[in-house]
Parts: C-alpha cells; sequence; structure tokens
C-alpha cells in the first residue's frame, strides 16, 4: 500500500474511534443530563395517580391509618428527587468518561474499544440465550408428545422441531455463540489460559447445549444467567489486571499536561490537542453521521405520505442539527468547512493565495458558534430555534461579505498601483466588487420586503450597507490611482483626496460601530439578556469604538501636525527649481512645486509629509528638520534629568541618615 494512502487510512480510522463518544455526551445532552423538564414536584393530583397503581390492599391500609397524612408528601417528594439526583449523577459520570475516553490516545482508544468488545459479546450473548431459552420454554410447555427437544431428536421427529419447534433458533444460537465465543476469547484483555479458555467458549455454548435436554423450566430459564458469570468474571478481571497501568497512565498523562503547560504555555497545549485529536474533521464525521440518522429516520417513517416533502425534512434536519451542543459544534465544522470553500473560490477568481485570509473558514465559524450561544440557540423550542438559525445565517452571509471584501480590496489597490498591465486581473476584481454590491442590495431589498422592522433586521442592514460603502470607497481610491497613473506630471491633491475617501469611508463605519452598539444594548434590555451577549457588547465597545476612534484621532493629529510643519517651510519658486533642475528625492518624480527644509533640500509637500509620519530628521542629510522644537525638547530633557538627579541624591542621603 503507498504510504500516502496508509497516512490518509490511519487518518480516517483515528477520526471515525473518536466518533462514539461525541454520540454518548450527544444524548445526555439530548435528555439535559437527566434533568428533563418533565421532573416536577408532584402535587396532589400526580400522587394520587401513583397510588392508584399500587395493590388494593395497600391502598387500604395508607387510608385507613392515615398513612398518607403523615408520610406521603414527605416519601413520594423524596423518592422523587433522589431519583433526579441519582440520574443526574449517572449522566454526569457518563458524561465525563466520555469525555476522558475522547481524550485518549490512539492506542489507548483502541483498547477501550477492545474491552467494550468483549463486554458487549457478553451481553449479545446473554440477548441470545435468553430467546433461546425462551422459545424452548415455549415449545415444552406446548408440545405434548414428548417431553424434550433431544428426545425428538433421538426418535428423528425432526419436523416436529425444525417446523413447529425452534430448531433453526437453535442452530441459529449455536453459530452466533460459536461466533461470540471466537470473538471473546481472541480480544478479551485478562491472561490467556489454556484451561480458562476452554471453559470461555464451554461457558458461551452451555445454554444451546443444556437446553435440548430434558431440565426443569427453571433451571433453562436461568441458564442464559449463569453462561454470562465466568466471562462477566474474565472482564472484571482484566480491569483489576491492568489497573496499576491505568493508574500510571493517568499519573503521566497529569505530569504531561503540566509540563507542557509550564513550558509553553495553555494555548499552546490547546493547540497541540486540537491537532491531534483532529477535532473539526472529528465534528463534521459527528454530525453528517447524525444528520444521516436522522433522514434515515425520516424517510422510513414519513416516506410516501401526502404531507412529506423535502422542504419539511430540511427544516427538520437543520432543527435537529444544533439540538445540543455538541450537535452545534458539529454544524459549526460544517459552516467552516463551508466558508473555507467560499474563501478559496474567490481567490481562484481572483487569481490570489494569501495565506492571512485562508482563516475566513476558522473566523465564521468563531462568529457563528458566538451568534448561536449569544441568542441560546439550543435551549429554544423547534418553530423558533429555525427562526433564529435563518437569522444567524443572514448576519453570518453578511459578514462572509466583509471577508471577501478583505481579500478583493488589497488587490484593487495593488493592481492601481503597480501599473498593472493585466486586464483580465481588473476585470475579475471589478466583478468581484459588483457582486459585493448588488447581493447585499438584493438581499436588503428581499429582507425589508418580507419583514418588519425589527432590531435583528436593523443588524443586517448595517452590515450590509457597511460592506457596500467599503466596496464604493475601494473602487473610488482604486479610479484615483489608475487616473495618477496615467498622469504625466505628478498629482499633489491625490494624498488629500485619498485620505478625505478613507476618512468618509471609516466615519460611516464608525458610525455603524455606534448603531450596532446601541441596537445590542437594546436586544440585551429588552429582548434577550445573558452574560454572553453582555459581554460581546463589552468586546465591540472597546475594539470597533473605543480603538478606532482612538487610532482615528491618532492618525488626525498626526496628518495635522505635519501639514502645519510643512506649512511653515518656505516654498521654493519656480526659478530656484529651474536652476535645481532635480527630481523629489522621496518619490523621483519631477517637481513643479517643492518645499525647502531648513537643510537647503527640496521636497514634494505630499511626500515630505508621508516621510514626517515616519520621523522629523530629514530623508537626506538626516539634520532635524525642526531645531526650534527640538531645541525646546531638550531643554526639557535636561530639566526633567535634573530632576530625576536630584530626586535620586535625595534618596541617597535618607539612606545613609537610616543607616546611621
Amino acid at each position: 500500500m503507498d504510504t500516502s494512502m496508509r497516512e490518509k487510512l490511519h487518518t480516517f480510522m483515528n477520526v471515525i474511534i473518536r466518533v462514539p463518544p461525541l454520540f454518548i455526551i450527544d444524548e445526555l445532552l439530548r435528555i439535559g443530563l437527566g434533568l428533563s423538564n418533565d421532573n416536577v414536584v408532584l402535587h396532589s393530583s400526580e400522587r394520587d395517580f401513583k397510588i392508584s397503581k399500587l395493590p388494593d390492599s395497600i391502598v387500604n391500609l395508607i387510608i385507613s391509618a392515615s398513612f398518607l397524612d403523615l408520610f406521603g408528601v414527605e416519601y413520594f417528594t423524596f423518592k422523587m428527587y433522589f431519583m433526579i439526583v441519582l440520574k443526574f449523577l449517572c449522566c454526569c459520570l457518563g458524561y465525563i468518561i466520555a469525555i476522558c475516553i475522547f481524550m485518549l490516545w490512539t492506542k489507548h482508544l483502541i483498547v477501550v474499544y477492545v474491552y467494550s468488545m468483549s463486554v458487549g459479546a457478553i451481553f449479545i450473548s446473554y440477548w441470545s440465550n435468553f430467546n433461546t431459552m425462551k422459545a424452548i420454554i415455549t415449545y415444552v410447555s406446548t408440545h405434548e408428545s414428548t417431553t424434550s427437544i433431544l428426545d425428538d431428536i433421538l426418535y428423528l421427529n425432526l419436523k416436529y422441531v425444525l417446523n413447529d419447534g425452534p430448531g433453526f433458533l437453535i442452530i441459529q444460537n449455536y453459530v452466533i455463540q460459536c461466533l461470540l465465543a471466537s470473538i471473546f476469547c481472541y480480544i478479551h484483555l485478562a491472561p490467556r489460559r489454556p484451561v480458562v479458555q476452554k471453559l470461555l467458549v464451554l461457558s458461551f455454548m452451555a445454554p444451546s447445549i443444556l437446553g435440548i435436554c430434558p431440565l426443569p423450566k427453571q433451571v433453562l430459564h436461568n441458564l442464559p444467567v449463569f453462561a454470562t458469570l465466568l466471562p462477566l468474571a474474565v472482564c472484571k478481571f482484566a480491569i483489576w489486571y491492568n489497573g496499576v497501568t491505568m493508574i500510571n497512565l493517568i499519573y503521566m498523562s497529569y505530569q504531561y499536561t503540566r509540563n507542557f503547560i509550564s513550558n509553553y504555555g495553555l494555548s499552546a497545549l490547546a493547540e497541540t490537542e486540537w491537532i491531534r485529536l483532529n477535532i473539526p474533521y472529528v465534528l463534521r464525521t459527528f454530525w453528517m453521521l447524525r444528520v444521516g440518522a436522522h433522514v434515515f429516520q425520516i424517510l422510513e417513517n414519513h416516506y410516501g405520505e401526502e404531507t412529506f416533502t423535502y422542504y419539511i425534512m430540511l427544516k427538520s434536519l437543520l432543527v435537529n442539527g444544533c439540538e445540543t451542543v455538541t450537535a452545534l459544534l458539529g454544524m459549526t465544522s460544517i459552516i467552516s468547512l463551508i466558508c473555507n470553500y467560499i474563501g478559496c473560490f474567490f481567490q481562484w477568481v481572483l487569481l490570489t493565495e494569501d495565506e492571512e485570509e485562508k482563516s475566513i473558514g476558522t473566523v465564521s465559524a468563531i462568529l457563528f458558534y458566538v451568534l448561536a450561544l449569544q441568542t441560546g440557540l439550543t435551549a429554544l423550542d423547534r418553530e423558533k430555534r429555525l427562526v433564529r438559525l435563518c437569522r444567524n445565517f443572514c448576519l453570518l452571509f453578511t459578514a462572509v461579505l466583509h471577508f471577501v471584501h478583505n481579500i478583493v480590496n488589497p488587490l484593487l489597490m495593488s493592481l492601481s498601483a503597480s501599473h498593472n498591465p493585466a486586464l483580465h486581473r481588473h476585470i475579475r476584481a471589478l466583478a468581484v466588487c459588483a457582486f459585493l454590491i448588488l447581493f447585499p442590495v438584493s438581499l436588503l431589498v428581499y429582507l425589508w420586503s418580507h419583514y418588519t422592522v425589527s432590531t435583528w433586521l436593523l443588524a443586517v442592514s448595517v452590515f450590509g450597507v457597511e460592506v457596500i460603502v467599503k466596496v464604493l470607497v475601494s473602487l473610488a481610491i482604486y479610479s484615483l490611482f489608475l487616473i495618477d497613473a496615467y498622469r504625466s506630471v505628478f498629482w499633489e491633491q491625490l494624498d488629500d483626496c485619498v485620505y478625505i475617501i478613507r476618512s468618509f469611508g471609516n466615519t460611516i463605519e464608525f458610525a455603524f460601530g455606534i448603531i450596532l452598539f446601541f441596537n445590542g444594548f437594546w436586544i440585551l434590555v429588552f429582548e434577550s439578556g445573558g452574560a454572553i451577549r453582555a459581554v460581546m457588547i463589552c468586546i465591540h465597545a472597546y475594539f470597533n469604538i473605543w480603538c478606532e476612534a482612538k487610532a482615528g484621532w491618532s492618525v488626525f493629529m498626526k496628518r495635522r501636525s505635519a501639514v502645519n510643519k510643512i506649512n511653515s517651510l518656505p516654498e521654493a519658486k519656480a526659478e530656484q527649481l529651474r536652476v535645481l533642475n532635480d527630481v523629489c528625492a522621496i518619490c523621483y518624480q519631477e517637481m513643479q512645486s517643492a518645499k525647502i527644509t531648513r537643510c537647503n533640500h527640496y521636497f514634494h509637500s505630499v511626500c515630505l509629509r508621508k516621510w514626517l509620519y515616519v520621523q522629523d530628521r530629514c530623508p537626506l542629510c538626516h539634520d532635524v528638520l525642526y531645531k526650534t522644537e527640538n531645541s525646546q525638547n531638550d531643554k526639557d530633557n535636561e530639566v526633567v534629568i535634573g530632576d530625576q538627579g536630584a530626586q535620586a541624591n535625595a534618596e541617597d542621603v535618607l539612606e545613609v541618615n537610616e543607616d546611621r
């Protein structure tokens, strides 16, 4: 077998064997860890219903002795709560065990499955033996000519056994027990002693052999139970035999985790385990198998009915696909894959490969999962869950459009600034921009014509209009750069025009951010609160409002300061430029106008302003451009240094006095 094929097969098997624990976790979450809604306090009617199921003598005793008034309510309430707590604890234990099994290394996980298969073989054997003994007991009870199946076989009355009796069932049980005995003897983890191996085979086959003999019915009824004693003892011994090994494994895992966190950090451990466990592939496989089982169930129960449609089936699949947290994680993984393919498609259209933009699937998955947690998707009923899921999809689609703009925007700037003559590259980029304008417009027209005004519709509209504004800003700057590329003279106003357009776009985005903040605050207070929504509002307020406002104000102040500095420099006259007969040392373009620095160097005012964003020294001689301001700064620094020296001397004097 080829090496790559072997690796793919190994990865596939590693994914498949981690799916069953997720089904266990999913089922435990589906029943609410035993705390379902029907577990409520018993009222009088419920208490009477339970009492009515008791035998009449006990009911009469309870009523005559007024036993109900003394112990009735307390007893039934205590019993109910005790069963709820017991069920909850068992579900929590199963949940923890399933997570631990999911986290195991592959070789240890295989050992768990082997042990589970051996235990499963015992219960299948018991079930098959029980059904066979039940059929034999029924046959012996109803057959009058003989007393046992063995007598019929000895007298060659096979037609009674095969046609009217359990003959074929006994033969089938022989085959099943032989197969189960072979499997159990091959995979059980206890020491393989020859005598024990033979006794195990005999234990599996004993009910089938003794069932045809003329034994009492009570003995036949208990044969399946006695047949499982030896295999169960072997399984129990396997646990005790490997107990020390399991304890050492747990301790070594704890030591490994602790050392890894201390050396590399918790985030590195999470990333390593994420890769080792193949979590995205496991979640996708789990969700597809879950949905496939649901499709099979729907087709089996409702296919062919008049009310059955594939649209109804699709809605049912979407609703059940996010029923629990594990199912929601699986759906999130599928959405991540779809969004990743969308990003790859647009990169293929634009003929670009940006490694940073390949994270569109991850970011989309995080966004969808956060939206689901904010809206409490798994806790809603079926109809509300479907509506909320569709709304989250709309928000996600508009967010994906923003990600696509992040892919096409740098490409537009690159094509226009580099004077790229490849016409098909420009056409592809402009086609994507047209899609980013037409699709949000169509979506908003549809939504506003079919739905009433709501906070959700406002959020979708803001996201849609925002992506349209960003695309228009990109197209405007792209057009300006193209115009500048075909100009023969230097365009000094280009930087101002680009700054004004970008400032307009950033201002619109900032205003939309404030609108979204108040929209989320309204939802938090008046519609659906929650800690997760409150945290997300705080994160939005900090990163998308405060940090953006701070960065925008910083850029504005730098530009304002640079403009004031440039205006303070003298303007070069036409005669001076003619005598100089040189180009700008920053952009290497001819100078129709220029500014003269204190060190007598000539630059375009726009180029020098961009340079001043970086530093205050001349690009050619590195002399300080503003000696007056810097000399004042030097004096201030000398004063600060003098104050620090005086403070240090004072501290030395205090230390000497303390020593004395």
